[in-house]
């Protein structure tokens, strides 16, 4: 067997492994994924949450530029916190708050250590226990618990809205004024924050460890790195070191066996004479470097959003350029010009190599132009309309600012919460 041969039969043994391995991992991620409960209710009966308030309030999260601007899971931005792993964390030193009060009149950040381990012992089964019922879809929470959602929801439509009370949090995430203009959308969107928590922090049934892995780590819930997260860790760095081995080994077997590639006497460009389509793509390398310094200034944006919060040297540019988009912005178009320059390459050198322009070669180079500037303007200017919550949703919502009691709806603006950021 040639050397190209076996080169050839260990890409593909190595590409039907590794996607083997993705397909597995996918259906295991879709089967043991958390579930969407119907209903979040308290133990007396207050109706919380809906599927559909959680399921508007991601949507939400998605039209905002969501993963730009914090993350879900760990899966985002930096600056702005995990929205699970903050939200959790405050939901549940609230409710250390509320034990504390109720049982010493005090605050748990004041109680003595072994008042807050007895408190601390005593909230971990209660919120590592899963209490979603398949069988009628209802997530069941403590009336405790539910207050401190309460909380932990008024600081969430507080924090996206323009309450001066987190307006100095608002800078420290540089999220701008109303980044959910909506006060309704703002309260689905502490649905989804919930949600997400909750899988955070609870075990899969039958299982001991959370729906993600115990992911955040949060001791106050006994949230610890797992075993299999350790084993699958060193497992891929030996996996990697392996790899990285056997990359050196065949450069060092076959290395020099090859002949090495006779370069052309003469260029073969020297003498080219460029062809009507091969001139229309001069605008395009021109969009390349437009493309390429529009990178660099959003570049410059987003690197200071994390200096100065919402302000551009004294400018309040995130009420025009909030930080979400600047970012989404200048990770799309280091796809975009480099994309666009292979683009414009193979129209310039292919008439060049085969020595022949096919007919409307240079109307098709110019409609595939125009193609590109309807793309690229396109996207932008509606990430640019659904980020500054110009566009609506895809689903009206009817629901009021505050946590749903049965039919009603009570003001969550005017609740407090007394825990810190994680």
């Amino acid at each position: 067997m040639s050397t190209t041969r076996k080169l050839w039969v260990g890409l593909a043994t190595l590409l039907a492994l590794s996607f083997g391995v993705l397909l597995w991992m996918g259906g295991e991620v879709h089967r043991k994924a958390p579930p969407m409960p119907e209903q979040v209710v308290s133990q007396s009966g207050q109706v919380l949450y809906t599927r559909a308030d959680i399921e508007r309030g991601r949507v939400v999260w998605q039209s905002m530029g969501g993963m730009q601007l914090g993350s879900i899971w760990g899966h985002g931005a930096l600056v702005a916190p995990d929205w699970s792993a903050d939200w959790l964390h405050r939901q549940v030193t609230a409710e250390l708050d509320l034990r504390a009060q109720r049982d010493y009149g005090q605050a748990w950040a004041s109680l003595d250590k072994g008042l807050q381990a007895k408190l601390q012992a005593e909230l971990k089964p209660d919120y590592r226990r899963n209490a979603f019922d398949p069988a009628t879809g209802t997530l069941t929470v403590s009336d405790e618990r539910a207050k401190a959602i309460t909380a932990v929801a008024a600081h969430y439509i507080s924090l996206f809205g323009d309450d001066l009370a987190t307006a100095d949090l608002r800078e420290t995430y540089a999220m701008k004024s109303n980044t959910v203009t909506d006060p309704a959308y703002r309260q689905d969107l502490t649905g989804f924050f919930f949600w997400a928590a909750w899988a955070a922090g609870t075990d899969r049934d039958g299982e001991v460890k959370t729906y993600t892995n115990n992911w955040p780590y949060e001791p106050l819930i006994g949230n610890a790195p797992t075993s299999s997260a350790f084993l699958w860790t060193v497992f891929s760095v030996l996996f990697m070191i392996a790899g990285i081995g056997l990359l050196g080994w065949h450069y060092a077997v076959y290395q020099g066996k090859e002949p090495a590639p006779v370069p052309p006497i003469n260029d073969p460009l020297a003498g080219l004479k460029p062809t009507p389509s091969m001139k229309a793509t001069a605008k395009y390398f021109w969009l390349v470097l437009a493309l390429f310094l529009t990178q660099i200034l959003l570049g410059a944006f987003t690197a200071h959003y994390q200096v100065e919060g919402n302000d551009f040297y004294g400018i309040a540019l995130s009420d025009v350029l909030p930080y979400s988009l600047t970012r989404s912005w200048h990770t799309q178009l280091a796809v975009l010009w480099i994309a666009t320059a292979w683009l414009a390459t193979g129209l310039y050198i292919g008439p060049a190599i085969s020595g022949h322009e096919p007919k409307f070669q240079r109307a098709g180079v110019n409609f595939l132009f125009v193609c590109l500037l309807i793309i690229v303007v396109g996207a932008f200017a509606g990430q640019w309309f659904a980020v500054m919550q110009k566009l609506g949703l895809a689903w009206p919502t009817t629901s009021g600012s505050g946590i749903r009691v049965g039919s009603t709806w009570t003001s969550a603006a005017s609740g407090s919460c007394s825990c810190s950021s994680g």
